[in-house]
C-alpha cells in the first residue's frame, strides 16, 4: 500500500479536491478534526497546477422540504445546516484554498458522490481526463462515494484526506489498497508530486 505504478500525465490529470470548506472546519457545525492538519498536503497539490484543480463544495438544501427522499429526514435532524439557517460563509472554500479559485474551478454539489449529476463527469470527459489525484473531506463519506462513481484510475492521496473517524478512514485506505487495487492506488503527496510529470 502506498505506491504509484507509473508516471502521472499533467495532459490528462486532475486533482479532485472534495468539500475543504468552512463547513467543516472548527467554526463549522459538522468539524472534521483532521481538517487543518492535511491542509498543507492538500495545497501542496493545488500548487502543482492549480488550473487543473477542481474543487466541490457540499450545499445543503435550503430546508428540508427542499431535499428528496430520506435526505429530508436527515436534514431534519440537520436543520441547523440546511441554508435557511446556515451562515453562507460556511459554505465557502478553506481561506488557504479560496486564494487558488481562479484558474481552480468550484464545482456544487447537493450529495455525497461528485458525480452524483453527471455534470463532473461531463467536464472531465472533455478534458480527455484519465487519472484522478482525490484529496479532501471526509474519507469515508464523500471521498468514499466519489471514488467508488468515478472508479478507474484514482490516485488516492492518502495524506491529504481527512475524517472524523480513524477507524473507518484507515478501513477504507485498506479496502481500496487490496479490494481495488488494480484502479485506486494509494500514495503520499510528495509521492504525487515526484511522478506527477511534465506533458
Amino acid at each position: 500500500m502506498g505506491e504509484l505504478r507509473s508516471r502521472i500525465d499533467t495532459s490528462r490529470a486532475v486533482h479532485l479536491c472534495l468539500d475543504m470548506q468552512r463547513l467543516f472546519g472548527p467554526e463549522g457545525p459538522w468539524p472534521t478534526p483532521w481538517l487543518e492538519r492535511v491542509m498543507p498536503a492538500v495545497e501542496s497539490l493545488v500548487q502543482r497546477d492549480p488550473a487543473r484543480t477542481v474543487f466541490t463544495r457540499f450545499i445543503p438544501p435550503a430546508s428540508p422540504e427542499h431535499a428528496n427522499g430520506m435526505w429530508q429526514s436527515y436534514f431534519r435532524k440537520w436543520r441547523l445546516v440546511t441554508r435557511e439557517r446556515l451562515d453562507p460563509h460556511l459554505l465557502e472554500l478553506m481561506p488557504p484554498l479560496q486564494r487558488h479559485v481562479p484558474p481552480a474551478i468550484v464545482f456544487d454539489k447537493s450529495a455525497y458522490s461528485a458525480f452524483s449529476n453527471g455534470r463532473l463527469h461531463d467536464i472531465l470527459q472533455d478534458g480527455n481526463v484519465n487519472t484522478l489525484i482525490v484529496s479532501g473531506a471526509e474519507t469515508d463519506v464523500c471521498v468514499l462515494s466519489t471514488i467508488l462513481s468515478a472508479v478507474d484510475r484514482i490516485v488516492v492521496a492518502q495524506d491529504a484526506m481527512c475524517s472524523s473517524a480513524d477507524e473507518t478512514h484507515d478501513a477504507l485506505l485498506g479496502l481500496y489498497a487490496r479490494r481495488f487495487d488494480l484502479q485506486i492506488e494509494l500514495a503520499d503527496c510528495a509521492e504525487i508530486l515526484e511522478r506527477w510529470s511534465q506533458a
